[in-house]
């Protein structure tokens, strides 16, 4: 065997996995085998003046390095398992809390140290969202900032580089089992282990289906959130900010009754492109530095969607929702709020005489002829409803960015030991369908790592 463990990906799961079998006190041979580049060399090209919209690089350095696709998140380390993924359905709730703690310690002792760790614990918030029928989910919230998250990476990367074999520019085309362990495939070289750890985020999601299908590993169909980003002058949500920083919080709609949530929220952050596999979407950062803070927040606000047969494809559906958002834009589109319930579109200038200044350079347009009437019926509705807890959030002036769009990998099927059928096959990260952050992908990426060394 060339190696005893082969990791695919370099994202938080698999990251994890080689820090916890590099600092095991055994002799193990590992090698992470990883699409991108080195931290250091991911640059996405489009700057927003010169380059606005994706010139479809060979691997995108956004989705794609050391690090994976939360490289350039703004380093939010939800501990709950109110959200995030299902991972305590594997591992026990008890467990999940505490490899998530331990990865939290791990981040504070590579760079993450001074950061602030937020609670909802006792807090007068929940109170005031319940009068308004809100709901706020419980989490300890670990926020790194985007520039703090890179160091920690940076650290971890130089801790790590000596230990275990890295391979960027590494395309895994084929995962064959064999009597001793496993073959992996880059084109014509071929890699022996006796175990392998696939770790391959969101962006992996059609490689990971390929590899399930030629394993014959059973998987069902997941789910697509589609929706929005808010962003608004950063005093209407800074009771919230201040305190929880990032604030988990569910509405039922009442004219259909689909459940609406906030997600990502960035005190003082900026509005981002996304790519996915070409697609641009709409994302939102912050920072840990105060020199780098706007006078705005923004916060995605999403309806998921769950599809029964005929219909499979949730992630085909919301590409088709951000194709027809990029058709219209040419990226991403942005729309007042006040111009939205008036049934107009944006304009630039309506744009430029707004009391809230844009964070991205997006186009103006209307948000009605790209998301779906129902999600944007739910969306205005909970706009309406947040306005109630932190009034301001439906003023006329409110940006919308769309489209957002969190896209889910089918959800492999893995045992308690987060194992497939194919014996010594273990699949961690966002790729599995399991975990839906960086919190759940590292910690299940720690755990896989634990049973890999029982097994060896």
């Amino acid at each position: 065997m060339d190696y005893d463990v082969i990791i695919v990906g370099a994202g938080p799961g698999g990251i994890f996995s080689a820090y916890e079998l590099a600092h095991a006190g055994r002799d193990v041979r590992v090698a992470v085998l990883e699409l991108g580049k080195p931290l250091d060399r991911r640059r996405c090209p489009i700057d927003g003046k010169k380059i606005k919209s994706c010139v479809h690089c060979q691997t995108c350095s956004i989705m794609s390095g050391f690090g994976g696709a939360g490289a350039f998140s703004d380093g939010k380390y939800n501990i709950t398992n109110q959200f995030g993924g299902t991972l305590y359905e594997h591992i026990g709730k008890a467990q999940a809390i505490e490899l998530m703690q331990y990865v939290d310690k791990i981040n504070m002792s590579h760079g993450g140290e001074g950061t602030k760790l937020y609670s909802t614990a006792n807090t007068r918030i929940k109170r005031m969202c319940l009068e308004n029928g809100l709901h706020l989910l419980d989490a300890q919230v670990r926020h790194l900032g985007t520039d703090k998250n890179y160091v920690v990476l940076e650290n971890l990367y130089a801790e790590l580089k000596d230990k275990v074999e890295f391979r960027f520019g590494a395309a895994v085309t084929e995962i064959r089992r064999t009597e001793e362990g496993y073959e992996v495939f880059c084109g014509e070289e071929k890699l022996t282990c006796r175990k392998c750890i696939i770790s391959v985020g969101r962006s992996g999601s059609k490689w990971m289906e390929s590899v399930c299908s030629s394993l014959n590993i059973p998987t069902k169909s997941n789910r697509v959130d589609i929706g929005l980003r808010v962003e608004l002058p950063a005093e209407i949500f800074s009771h919230l900010t201040d305190e929880l920083y990032e604030s988990k919080i569910v509405y039922r709609t009442e004219k259909f009754e689909d459940m609406v949530r906030t997600f990502c929220m960035n005190p003082h952050g900026v509005v981002v492109n996304e790519n996915t596999n070409g697609i641009v979407t709409v994302n939102g950062h912050s920072y840990e530095d105060p020199a780098k803070h706007t006078e705005n927040t923004n916060f995605a606000l999403l309806v998921s969607k769950h599809f029964s047969e005929p219909f499979k494809d949730s992630n085909g559906y919301g590409e088709s929702i951000a194709r027809l958002s990029n058709m219209l834009g040419g990226g991403v589109m942005v729309q007042r709020f006040g111009d939205l319930v008036r049934g107009r579109r944006s304009t630039e200038a309506r744009i430029r005489e707004s009391f809230v200044t844009p964070t991205l350079a997006a186009t103006p347009g209307d948000l009605s002829l790209v998301i779906p009437k129902r999600i944007l019926d739910g969306i205005i509705e909970m706009i309406y409803a947040l306005d109630k807890i932190a009034p301001g959030t439906a003023n006329d002036d409110t940006l919308l960015y769309g489209v957002e769009v969190k896209f889910y990998n089918m959800e492999v099927e893995i045992n308690e030991r987060l194992e497939t059928c194919s014996p010594g096959l273990f699949v961690i990260g966002d790729c599995s369908g399991v975990t839906h952050s960086l919190s759940h992908a590292s910690a299940s990426g720690v755990f896989a790592a634990r049973c890999v060394l029982e097994e060896l």
